[in-house]
């Protein structure tokens, strides 16, 4: 009897794309931190320096998109679990008119996008640094989509109060103010200002918080105090971070030392504060965000996620290979 090739054919291909369908979408259900994490489409997650925001039951990541030394735009992720993160797109890209603040060329960093209830828009703050300056602009940029993914139309860039502004973060309180904090002064000084009520500029209010060569903020509320955990500015390499409590936005923040435990907590495990996110409906859960930068090739920095954990009012953040959600707080 001859064979029928075409049906061992059919067979083979048949599992040959199941195997390979099951390997591209096989679920993570912990975070590796600190390895290279693939996106749902086995690509690496490029989205540096960002941060998360819930949003009709789903998380939204924002982060820098990243060549090897130059900046791309900022991308978004969305995932149902935090573990698998479905690629949006690019939520704003550079432009293509060589006399805008963010043309090609120039620098788009530490992207924050919070929700505006009263008019309903989604607004992105970004570190500006315009195409042929270095880091001599030290601008805030502002940019707004109805949508959550984009894409997001440019505002504008300015210095908040005519104070410069490189790297910084938004905070949403609960009586739905929002702030940006900022570093200034070529880095010397940490501000903090609050923002109009529609998010989309400043106030008058603003403010030196403290005064000690600290950059990469992310603030958050824990059992009505403030908290903040900085960088020093030692450029691309790691340093130790330090943790600041205050009673109010704009009062005095007490130093709390470092608080990071563990294997490299002297550097910040190799990487740098991006943000600290709280877990919906759950007010002991907060996620710490970090990059470990790689600035031989930007777009291989790797991500370090790690829960935050309490005693009383003091925060550590204690290093794990890998760990689950249910590691966090309730």
């Amino acid at each position: 009897m001859k064979p029928d090739c075409s049906r061992w054919l059919v067979v083979f291909v048949g599992l040959f794309c199941c195997s390979f369908g099951f390997a591209q979408n096989t679920a993570q259900h912990r975070f590796y931190v600190g390895q290279t994490w693939l996106d749902v489409h086995g690509d690496t997650i490029n989205a540096h320096g960002g941060n998360i925001l819930y949003y009709n039951k789903t998380y939204y990541w924002f982060g820098e998109k990243r060549g090897v030394h130059t900046s791309l735009g900022v991308n978004v992720y969305s995932s149902k679990d935090l573990y698998n993160w479905k690629p949006e797109g690019l939520a704003l890209a550079h432009s293509e008119d060589s006399t805008s603040d963010i043309a090609w060329g120039g620098i788009m960093e530490r992207p924050k996008v919070i929700y505006n209830k009263k008019s309903q828009n989604f607004v992105m703050w970004f570190h500006v640094e315009v195409r042929g300056k270095g880091y001599g602009a030290a601008k805030v940029g502002v940019a707004v989509s109805k949508k959550i993914t984009g894409p997001y139309r440019f505002v504008r860039s300015f210095r908040p109060n005519g104070n410069m502004s490189r790297d910084m973060t938004l905070f949403v309180d609960t009586d739905n103010k929002a702030y940006e904090i900022y570093s200034s002064r070529e880095n010397y000084d940490l501000r903090i200002v609050q923002l109009t009520d529609d998010y989309q500029n400043v106030t008058t209010k603003d403010s030196l918080l403290f005064t000690s060569h600290r950059e990469a903020p992310a603030v958050f509320r824990y059992n009505n105090k403030y908290y903040m955990i900085t960088s020093g500015c030692t450029g691309w390499a790691p340093n130790e971070a330090s943790l600041h409590v205050a009673d109010s936005l704009f009062a005095d923040w007490t130093l709390m030392g470092n608080p990071m435990r563990g294997p490299g907590s002297e550097t910040t495990f190799g990487g740098q504060s991006a943000y600290v996110s709280q877990l919906p409906g759950r007010k002991n859960s907060f996620i710490y965000m970090g990059d470990k930068w790689n600035p031989h090739n930007l777009a291989d920095s790797r991500y370090q996620f790690l829960p935050v954990q309490f005693s009383g009012d003091a925060v550590h953040i204690d290093w794990r290979d890998q760990w689950r959600l249910e590691d966090t707080g309730k």
